[in-house]
């Protein structure tokens, strides 16, 4: 039978019975566990489809073309903008089915260059400023480039942006707790230190000799 030896006060760690707040800790990593589970999953698969691209590789689809006509009036009022680019960019009506949102624009002599960018696809519009006629190119993007693309938070928004700062932030706290139970474990404890300290040192070497 274990328990603190009499006229012995308990150990406690932060000002908690030791016991109890290893029990705290536990739980407190199970439900983060649970709850990120998914996430760390997700990142860890596309993390391995971003280090071989070459497995993305194949066919892609061709781009889908059309043609629209945009108002002249309202096309000439966007040339006049500050941002005509952009103002022009916002003339392209919903139904047009582009993929992305606007990314970047050039407006030259007689036409304007616009491009959209997306984790669903990208789109190319070319504008006749002296007729109002646009064509309009979309590229759809593949089930793994959205996955690339979600995991790296390239054209996701800001709501995509924060999930991946929060996961992270889920990750890395259940991380840090499941680290902390090892010092409940003190026949082990040195062995994790020591498996900790030679892990730091292995990637520390691999960085030094064989990262370019």
């Amino acid at each position: 039978m274990t328990g603190p030896v009499a006229g012995r006060p308990a150990a406690t760690v932060l000002g908690v019975d030791r016991g109890t707040f290893y029990r705290q800790v536990r739980a407190f990593h199970g439900y983060l566990s649970a709850f990120s589970f998914v996430l760390l999953m997700g990142f860890s698969a596309t993390g391995i489809l971003l280090n071989h691209p070459s497995w993305l590789s194949g066919p892609r689809a061709a781009p889908a073309e059309s043609t629209l006509s945009l108002p002249l009036p309202d096309v000439r009022r966007a040339l006049a903008a500050p941002r005509p680019a952009e103002a022009l960019a916002g003339l392209v009506p919903s139904g047009a089915g582009l993929r992305g949102g606007f990314r970047s624009g050039e407006v030259l002599p007689g036409e304007a260059r616009l491009r959209f960018e997306g984790v669903t696809g990208t789109s190319d519009v070319v504008i006749d400023t002296e007729t109002g006629s646009a064509e309009i190119s979309v590229e759809r993007a593949g089930p793994l480039h959205v996955l690339n693309d979600l995991h790296r938070g390239k054209n996701t928004g800001a709501a995509w942006s924060l999930v991946i700062d929060l996961g992270a932030g889920l990750i890395l706290g259940m991380s840090v707790l499941g680290y902390v139970i090892f010092f409940s474990l003190r026949f082990r404890l040195r062995t994790t230190l020591a498996l900790t300290a030679s892990g730091l040192l292995v990637l520390a070497a691999i960085f030094a000799l064989l990262v370019p």
